[in-house]
């Protein structure tokens, strides 16, 4: 049995410069960390003893005796990849919920590619995982994503993300002093508003006409360099939460899919109560939404935003990791009797005989 842990997500400046059209004309760059909050995904060998084959345990359950019937596309899609031909069980939970705009999806493909290369007694290498995932989802699965979900939950860490013309990644860890980290955390504040959405539908209404929206696209980019200037400085924290703003604004004339009058209302009144800046994270159109206040603000924020959920959070720098593992001795023994019951029995089920006698 293998447990991963995998990270979701935030992206502070950038979102938008990493789609694979955008990137390929121009390169793109993010400046993004990830979070305590993880997606853990729980992998064995199926025993012979059942008779599905497949079992997929998520918002609903799927038990099957093929792949093709799996309907969790990114499982599916997994699974035909890695040519898992065995029986499989997997479990997932995680610890903030799908469509809020954390990176959920990529970091459960990114979590479930790590459990299964670990299961069949593989170690993949960071880039390998960012590599896999990112061709699970743009070209298996044909979703409108880019590239920094994947690397963000390969990698870990507050990181300054570059995206090559050539294809080539960079992650490059930013070393900031543990008191100028503390400064930085200290003016987050992450609250759901409980709007769903689904990603791509949103990223669709722009990306597939990313090119014609040059100019917001180029400021995009430059806030990351500006972003970074704010952090790896002695400056004040303040200048941060007010690109945090521009950003948003920048984000919001990408398209009318990605905010709404609810969304709109809820960062008006966090203004009014003192926030700087901040964003909806992802994609827009729902899900969380990152605020920069300053620390002695923040009680009249969470008291103006009293009926969304408050998240507290803090930033981690592991990545997709092997939580738990237990070696698995006896699979090629049981699949090896699943086999021969199979080959004796040509395709019967077994009728378990001895305990009705």
């Amino acid at each position: 049995m293998i447990v991963s842990r995998t990270p979701y997500r935030l992206s502070f400046f950038g979102g938008g410069t990493d789609y694979p059209a955008w990137v390929r004309r121009h390169g793109g760059a993010v400046l993004a960390t990830t979070i305590d909050k993880y997606c853990y995904l729980t992998c064995r060998y199926l025993p012979p003893f059942f008779e599905h084959r497949y079992r997929v345990v998520y918002s609903r359950v799927d038990t099957c005796e093929t792949v093709d019937q799996i309907t969790h596309p990114a499982a599916r899609a997994v699974i035909r990849y890695l040519q898992c031909d065995h029986g499989l069980e997997i479990h997932h939970d995680g610890d903030l919920p799908a469509r809020s705009g954390v990176g959920s999806s990529s970091s459960f493909t990114v979590g479930l590619l790590h459990a299964l290369h670990a299961l069949q007694g593989r170690t993949p290498d960071k880039l390998q995982l960012f590599t896999e995932s990112a061709y699970i989802e743009q070209e298996v699965l044909k979703e409108t994503v880019g590239f920094q979900d994947q690397a963000l939950a390969a990698h870990g860490g507050l990181n300054h993300v570059t995206f090559h013309q050539n294809g080539k990644l960079s992650v490059r860890p930013l070393t900031l002093s543990s008191e100028r980290i503390r400064e930085l955390s200290a003016h987050l504040m992450l609250f759901y508003t409980g709007i769903v959405r689904t990603a791509s539908d949103v990223a669709r209404s722009y990306v597939d006409d990313i090119l014609a929206r040059e100019r917001q696209l180029m400021r995009m980019g430059e806030l990351v360099k500006e972003g970074l200037s704010v952090l790896e400085g002695d400056g004040d924290m303040s200048d941060f939460g007010r690109l945090l703003h521009e950003g948003w604004c920048v984000k919001c004339s990408l398209s009318g899919s990605v905010t709404n009058s609810s969304l709109d209302e809820i960062y008006s009144r966090a203004q009014e109560a003192g926030a700087l800046g901040g964003k909806v994270v992802g994609a827009g159109g729902g899900g969380f939404m990152l605020l920069f206040v300053p620390p002695e603000r923040q009680r009249d924020v969470s008291k103006r935003l009293g009926e969304l959920l408050q998240v507290p959070f803090r930033f981690e720098n592991r990545g997709s990791e092997i939580i738990f593992r237990t070696p698995d001795e006896d699979y090629s023994a049981t699949e090896a009797a699943r086999k021969k019951h199979e080959t004796d029995s040509l395709g019967e089920r077994p009728t378990n005989k001895a305990v009705k006698q």
